[in-house]
Parts: C-alpha cells; sequence; structure tokens
C-alpha cells in the first residue's frame, strides 16, 4: 500500500513513524479520516492530504451551504455539507463532502473516540441552549413517582446509547437511504445509467474527432459529455456495487444487527434494535416530561403519534427538525410498528 505523508495544519505535529502508522490505520469518512493520533482532511483534489493532532483540534463540525434556490423557491435546490475544524490558536480549516452522512458518521467517530472535542459550532451550542430553556418552560412540574421512575429508565437507556454514538448515526443513515431507495423508481437508474453511457461513447467519439482534425465540432461534444458524466457521477443515481437495492438493504440490515447486538447488554433496553436512537429516547421523555403519558410504554406510543403527524407543512424548532429527520425514516420503514 502506497504512503503519501499529509501536511500538517498548525504548529502542532506527529513524528513521521507514528504519523504514518496512524495514516495507514485511521478510519476513513469520505475524503477524510479519523485516526488515533490525528483528524485527516482533504484538499481540493486529494483525499487526507492535511492533517491535524487530536491534541490541537478544539471543534469539529458540520456546516451545511443551501443554495439560493432553498430559500427563495426558484430555481434549483442543492446543499453541499462540509466538516469545520477548529484548531490551534484561532485556526480552522473547512472540508468539502460529497454526501451528507458521511459528515454525519465522522462526527460521530469523533465523539465516540474524542468526547473532549466539541461537535457543535458556539453558535449553535447557544442556540440549542436556548430552545432548551424555552423546551423547559413547557415541561410540567409536579411529576408523579411513576412518571420520575419512567423518565430516569429513559435517562439511563440514552446514555448507554450515547457511548456509542457511531451505531445510531449509521442506523439512522442507513434507514434514510432504504426509504429513499423504496420511493425511487427503478427505471430512473437504469435510464441514468444509459445516459451515462451515451454521454461517455459522445466524450470518447468527440475526441477522436478533435484531435484528428476531422471537425471542430469535436471539441464542443467532448465538453457536453465530460459535462454530463460529472453531473451523473455525482448525483448519485447511478446503479453501482453500492447504491443498489440490495446493498442498502444489507446495508441497514447489518446496522440494524449491530445495533441489537450492541443493546443485548443492556437489561430490558426500551426500543427494538430497529428504532433505538437517542432522539427516540429524548422524544419519549420529552412526552412524560409535558405530562402526556407518565409510563414506557405510553411514552413509546404518544411519541410514535406525535411524529407521525409531523410533516412538511409543521414548523418545528431545529432540535425537532433534526430529531425528526433522524428517526422518522426508521418508523416510516416499518410502518410505525
Amino acid at each position: 500500500m502506497l504512503y503519501f505523508k499529509p501536511a500538517r495544519l498548525g504548529d502542532v505535529g506527529l513524528g513521521d513513524d507514528e504519523l504514518k502508522k496512524d495514516r495507514k490505520t485511521c478510519l476513513a469518512f469520505g475524503p477524510c479520516g479519523v485516526g488515533d493520533r490525528a483528524l485527516y482532511l482533504n484538499s481540493l483534489f486529494l483525499d487526507r492530504r492535511f492533517y491535524v493532532p487530536v491534541a490541537n483540534v478544539r471543534r469539529a463540525y458540520k456546516r451545511v451551504a443551501i443554495s439560493k434556490g432553498a430559500f427563495t423557491g426558484k430555481g434549483i435546490f442543492g446543499s453541499i455539507p462540509y466538516l469545520v475544524v477548529e484548531y490551534g490558536k484561532g485556526e480552522s480549516v473547512q472540508c468539502t463532502f460529497k454526501h451528507e452522512n458521511h459528515v454525519d458518521m465522522m462526527l460521530a467517530e469523533i465523539q465516540r473516540r474524542f468526547p473532549h472535542i466539541k461537535t457543535m459550532s458556539e453558535a449553535a451550542a447557544r442556540k440549542m441552549a436556548e430552545a432548551r430553556a424555552a423546551e423547559e418552560a413547557r415541561y410540567k412540574k409536579d411529576l408523579s413517582p411513576v412518571a420520575l421512575a419512567s423518565l430516569e429508565r429513559l435517562r439511563q437507556a440514552r446514555e448507554f446509547l450515547e457511548k456509542r454514538p457511531d451505531l445510531a448515526t449509521r442506523l439512522a443513515a442507513a434507514s434514510k437511504a432504504r426509504r429513499v431507495d423504496q420511493l425511487t423508481n427503478p427505471t430512473h437508474k437504469w435510464i441514468a445509467l444509459a445516459v451515462f453511457c451515451l454521454a461517455l461513447i459522445a466524450s470518447a467519439y468527440g475526441a477522436y474527432t478533435w484531435l484528428s482534425g476531422a471537425g471542430d465540432y469535436g471539441m464542443y461534444i467532448t465538453l457536453a459529455g465530460l459535462a454530463a458524466l460529472f453531473f451523473f457521477a455525482g448525483a448519485n443515481v447511478l446503479p453501482t456495487a453500492r447504491n443498489n437495492s440490495r446493498a442498502i438493504a444489507a446495508a441497514l440490515d447489518k446496522a440494524r444487527k449491530d445495533m441489537a447486538e450492541y443493546i443485548g447488554e443492556y437489561p430490558d433496553f426500551p426500543l427494538p434494535a430497529r428504532y433505538a436512537h437517542p432522539a427516540t429516547l429524548s422524544r419519549m421523555m420529552r412526552s412524560i416530561r409535558e405530562g402526556r403519558s407518565e409510563t414506557v410504554p405510553d411514552a413509546y406510543e404518544d411519541m410514535k403519534v406525535v411524529l407521525r403527524s409531523l410533516n412538511s407543512d409543521v414548523r418545528v424548532s431545529q432540535t425537532e427538525y433534526d430529531e425528526v429527520v433522524a428517526i422518522k425514516p426508521m418508523f416510516l420503514l416499518e410502518d410505525y410498528k
């Protein structure tokens, strides 16, 4: 395996032998990676081109840039996920990702390995604290002993899940991918593949025509073909070894199996493995604290009723939106059963 020494960011570095070993064993997430001693970050063209020692990292969090069309309702909607790493004395670097779930999984791994690294920006942490204070005002003050015991049981279960955030993140991502796959017409993928092949042929023909001097139009055919190739390659619609119904279903089954094995270590876990996510438990706790239920089974049923009622027409807080986006695909896949 070839080894290309990554460049250091900041004033703190690792020894050559230590860096080489850590770089080769790092866990890759898209263009970046997480090692035992450093985070590995991409450049514009090369994956894991730079590194920042973990000891020098202050924050690592997600940022999503949204196109103008998302706000105006006119034009093409698009979003670009970034990983922002703050390190040293006020320095920071922003890494572009192709898939947002890769950022989520990398942050979950950072949170699992290095709990001291904050995985939320200062502004987001401040807004979350304000939202939490507003939410606290809605909570019932005089809960019954049964409700308090149920809350404690859910709190302990959530703490247990939060020890392995990578499992919950992977389960949420796999559920979302499976839900999208179910709603996608398989014909569209094969049409995209056919267009991709035609674009490839057009690019080759245009390049041949252009280089052989048979016609000036060859350059334009090549450029149009290459544009189509890059578009379909980046749109994640082509049927590949990983992007097909069988592979997506297998990824979901593995995520559920890994979660089931983990919660099997916890006596009387209050959720089935397919719904085991900290956000699910948080919503159940909110049901009890707002006085809509007292026992864990009642909170579970109330949580499903509220979750089912949420759609694109309902306005919610950013915290609740993040919860719903994470767990609703899990319940939709099983029709809330």
